[in-house]
């Protein structure tokens, strides 16, 4: 049986942290340079490139090349939504020369919503090691502006704070997500805005998914999503499987009381101002993480029975687990064991971290990127 999870006990609009605000008003809590591969075949050196500053962030990935219509187009606006993140103080976009997702004119378009941009690529700056050496000298340039950035007040209404959950055990489902969906309550109370991820769960509970939309449109979006993720192979649908086995209210136990106010395509913006949105990814902790972080979030909680220890190199992550043996094995990887505090402990945290203070992935120093497909690559 679940245990009761005692509500938030205070009013939490007036509680403030300090964070980054950017020039469209939008706040970071954290202040990162993203070197950004266009390209696989940039990866390494763009790697490289983020190894030389501790400053700087990498996000490499399998894509950019040999991807076509609906995947192609996936790949440039997740990673030029991710480059619009709060937390990114300016980006170094590194390329090859030759790919379909070119670099130049993707800085372009990043430089067009006012993030400060850098470009190199290995075949204009003459080879391998002429293309570090600029991305370092790039990436340095953005630096010293980013650490002139002074943090300024702000408060939970100014955050945007994603949720993924990324399995279906009985912890997490009777213990985990509710806690979580409390804290998400109270959030949106305090004028926050909160993205959920993980639609493949829904496709077991059409009709209660879809009642869940805050206005028709929303609500034929998500039933579209359920349709399609129900006809996925069978291979692809581990968590669909256990969804179908248990309660709708147990399923999407993170996303607390209210309705969906916005439904968002994988590598989006979210566009309302506060509120509850669900952006159309799988639940597989890498994936939703980068859909959370392109869509805007500043922050991550993840629910995890499994204990999966990765973070996201642009968004800190909270981990939160009610799996006893991962709790006890992983002590030092969890942040919060939810058998043990309620949404005011949860909401503490997420306070701390905005304010800078580090989570255990980032204490470790572990991170994992990926970007969702559409459908496989040639």
């Amino acid at each position: 049986m679940s245990q009761p999870i005692p509500e938030a006990s205070h009013d939490l609009r007036g509680e403030a942290f300090t964070g980054f605000r950017r020039d469209d008003g939008r706040v970071g809590v954290r202040n990162r340079i993203l070197v950004a591969p266009s390209v696989i075949c940039s990866h390494i050196v763009a790697e490289r490139i983020a190894d030389a500053s501790e400053h700087a962030v990498c996000t490499p990935h399998d894509h950019g090349c040999a991807q076509i219509g609906a995947d192609h187009d996936q790949t440039e606006r997740t990673l030029l939504n991710l480059a619009r993140n709060p937390n990114v103080a300016g980006t170094t976009v590194v390329g090859l020369g030759c790919e379909h997702l070119q670099s130049s004119p993707f800085a372009d378009r990043i430089a067009a919503d006012g993030v400060p941009v850098r470009e190199t690529a290995i075949q204009d700056a003459g080879g391998t090691e002429a293309c570090v050496e600029e991305g370092i000298a790039a990436t340095a340039d953005l630096t010293r502006t980013a650490l002139s950035d002074e943090r300024a007040d702000a408060t939970l209404a100014d955050l945007t704070v994603g949720v993924v959950s990324s399995d279906l055990d009985r912890s997490t489902r009777e213990v985990a997500d509710p806690l979580v969906g409390e804290t998400v309550d109270a959030l949106l109370d305090a004028g926050a805005r909160v993205v959920v991820a993980g639609t493949e769960r829904l496709a077991p509970h059409p009709d209660a998914a879809s009642a869940r939309g805050a206005t028709d449109a929303v609500a034929d979006e998500i039933r579209a999503a359920c349709e399609r993720d129900g006809a996925r192979p069978g291979s692809a649908q581990r968590i669909t499987r256990c969804a179908a086995d248990a309660e709708f209210g147990s399923v999407v136990g993170t996303w607390g009381t209210a309705r969906v106010d916005e439904f968002v395509p994988y590598g989006d913006r979210v566009s309302i101002d506060e509120g509850l949105a669900l952006i159309d990814s799988p639940s597989r902790f890498e994936e939703a993480a980068t859909g959370l972080a392109a869509a805007g979030a500043s922050v991550v909680v993840h629910v995890t029975a499994d204990g999966i220890p990765t973070g996201h190199p642009v968004v800190p992550v909270l981990k939160v687990t009610a799996d006893e043996t991962t709790a006890t094995a992983l002590a030092t990887d969890i942040d919060l064991d939810a058998r043990a505090v309620g949404p005011d402990a949860v909401l503490d945290e997420l306070l701390r971290v905005a304010d800078g203070g580090r989570t255990a992935t980032e204490e470790h120093g572990l991170t994992k990127f990926a970007i969702n497909r559409v459908g496989p690559s040639l």
